[in-house]
């Protein structure tokens, strides 16, 4: 028995030992990654581990509310405070689509476009950069894009990953979508937050969680009603701005979800400051002027994929011809699924995240 209990005792002070070893060898990666190589190291690292689920509570144990505040406050987007003109795109869908079964009738159904090969009207291209690697979409008919999401919302109950969302409409393709109840990491994407509008239908339009200062006392009125946000309206046109959900009716959206911030508005990319954000796992929309959508998913949180910045978006979809872009949900909750395959998985150490929203691309036979 003496032996039995010795052997429990050793083990349990092997395990105690290790996690300390463990607690302050983190600190100690912490205090360096913060206050070691360089300020813009610091500003990358500090962004990236605040812009995920669990990472502002290791930033804290080291760094001041105050300190943390400002290290944000100078590595940001400078959001908008207007929304799209959606005159500025001049949607060609019709003509691209006639023109696409011509040339295929011409050359006897063969390869009409080089970068879509297979006809059913999306581009794929592989997207990298110094630090990420991911993909873009391009869709050519806005139409058959459309925000997928779950039957019922609940808080306690569960959503559906983008690949059950993608089947329950009979989608070919789609991302993750809109902001959802997601506290420290461990939500399971039953309630959204923010606007889903889907199919005309106004799904939701719960308030986001009233802001707080540094110390956690509530700012102003409350509950937030208006949202960052992008739908495509009657007209298949992308629009983006921030706003409720009695503006969105008056902009006639067809489909929508909150979450942001804009990355391009009317043609005109937002401006960031410092390194413009972390390196993190992300997802974005956007529309070209000739009404074609762009969907775009980076890794994260790699080796191979350390992620993308906000900043970096904005790059990406401006090299993609973008006159309105959108930053979507990041981090674990970036997927992206075609023709049945998950082409970019940020999954690692669990299941993909439930979500309750998707922006999912119907099959060609659904158009209209």
């Amino acid at each position: 028995m003496k032996t039995f209990l010795k052997i429990i005792g050793g083990f349990f002070l092997y395990l105690i030992t290790t996690i300390l070893v463990v607690l302050v060898g983190f600190y100690g990666f912490l205090k360096l990654a913060i206050y070691g190589p360089s300020e813009q190291f610091r500003n990358l690292f500090v962004s990236s581990m605040m812009e995920s689920s669990a990472g502002p509570i290791a930033i804290h144990t080291v760094l001041s509310d105050e300190e943390i505040n400002q290290i944000m406050a100078n590595n940001q987007i400078i959001e908008f405070d207007y929304i799209t003109d959606a005159s500025l795109v001049n949607i060609m869908r019709d003509e691209a689509i006639a023109a696409n079964n011509a040339a295929q009738e011409a050359n006897n159904q063969a390869m009409s476009n080089e970068l879509d090969p297979d006809g059913d009207g999306i581009e794929i291209h592989e997207i990298s950069g110094p630090t990420y690697h991911g993909q873009m979409l391009v869709v050519y008919d806005p139409s058959r894009v459309i925000c997928a999401t779950i039957p019922t919302y609940t808080h306690s109950g569960a959503g559906m990953t983008v690949e059950q969302l993608i089947n329950r409409y009979g989608a070919v393709a789609g991302i993750n979508g809109g902001q959802y109840e997601d506290e420290s990491g461990t939500g399971i994407g039953g309630w959204p937050l923010g606007l889903v509008i889907s199919q005309g239908v106004l799904c939701h339009d719960g308030p986001l969680p009233a802001e707080t200062d540094e110390n956690g006392y509530q700012i102003g009125d409350g509950v937030i009603t208006s949202y960052p946000t992008v739908g495509f309206n009657q007209d298949d046109v992308l629009i983006v701005g921030t706003f409720g959900a009695g503006y969105a009716e008056g902009l006639g959206l067809r489909d929508a979800c909150s979450f942001g911030p804009a990355l391009i508005v009317n043609g005109v990319s937002a401006g960031y400051s410092g390194v413009g954000g972390g390196l993190n796992p992300r997802t974005a929309i956007g529309q070209r002027a000739d009404g074609a959508v762009l969907m775009l998913c980076i890794e994260g949180r790699r080796t191979t994929s350390m992620g993308a910045s906000m900043a970096d978006l904005i790059s990406i979809m401006e090299e993609y011809g973008a006159v309105n872009a959108f930053n979507l949900d990041g981090g674990m909750s970036s997927s992206m699924w075609y023709n049945g395959e998950e082409v970019v998985s940020n999954a690692q150490l669990r299941q993909s995240r439930a979500l309750p929203t998707a922006w999912v691309v119907l099959p060609l036979e659904q158009e209209g």
